[in-house]
């Protein structure tokens, strides 16, 4: 049976893996900083699907604690076919904020953190010649709204990189660039979201199924629904000047 390890994984977008891989028959290993809630998702899941589920407490800001994860990644004798780097939270403060530890804890969860744990998976999975990693990154790397879009702008740039290194080995990489998506995410971010009309949202369950179903086809760049999709398509053919100026636009709105 395959075993998909999952960072992140109490809540979200990385709960909605988690629940969408059990009901395909994974076995999981699941990553978060909460060991509670870990217990009892991780319960949950195995009452609801019978797969066995792995829980790995890690706070994934610490580099000792993410070598934990990574070190589990490359153990061939428990092997992982499938990881989702998905641990990361939103930042609502500007880029003239003096204190910057939060960009900072920022960077370490949703890149440095991706960094190694893409390139421990990549090695392990290079070596059995088959695997799947998919990194959750957004549309908003391809704007310019702020540390956000800096910190996702590399999660996708490493991920194109990383499937480049990768071709013809049997291992594919996906970075994941969803729009808009009903979690408790802008919560957390105390992002104001309420001018962001009904329609340019999208639900989990629907982004993770397309998601898998991308990187079970080895697309490298998954956006999606079609209207994300082609909204992606423009901001990347579009002058940057324009997606500057949207760009300014969007970020005042959410302040």
């Amino acid at each position: 049976m395959p075993t998909a390890l999952i960072t992140g994984a109490t809540s979200g977008i990385g709960a909605e893996f988690a629940r969408q891989l059990a009901d395909r028959g994974y076995d999981l290993v699941l990553v978060a900083r909460d060991e509670t809630r870990l217990k009892e998702y991780a319960d949950e899941l195995h009452h609801e699907t019978a797969v066995d589920v792995e829980i790995l407490p890690a706070d994934l800001a610490d580099r000792a604690q993410t070598q934990r994860v990574a070190d589990r990644l490359e153990d061939q004798a428990q092997p992982i076919h499938l990881l989702v780097n998905n641990a990361g939270f939103g930042l609502r403060s500007t880029m003239l904020e003096p204190d910057t530890e939060l960009e900072e804890r920022a960077l370490d969860v949703m890149c440095r953190a991706v960094l190694i744990l893409g390139g421990a998976a990549a090695r392990a999975m290079k070596q059995r010649g088959r695997g799947i990693i998919i990194n959750t990154s957004s549309v908003a790397g391809i704007m310019a709204m702020g540390n956000y879009s800096a910190v996702k702008a590399f999660v996708t740039t490493y991920s194109e990189s990383l499937a480049a290194q990768l071709r013809k080995s049997g291992v594919t990489v996906t970075a994941l660039c969803p729009g808009w998506v009903h979690t408790e995410f802008h919560d957390r971010a105390a992002i104001n979201a309420s001018s962001i009309p009904s329609w340019a949202w999208i639900d989990k369950a629907v982004l993770v199924r397309e998601a898998l179903a991308d990187a079970e086809r080895g697309k490298v760049i998954s956006v999606p629904t079609v209207g994300w999709n082609i909204a992606a398509m423009a901001a990347r053919i579009a002058p940057r000047p324009i997606i500057r100026w949207i760009s300014g636009l969007i970020t005042s709105r959410r302040h």
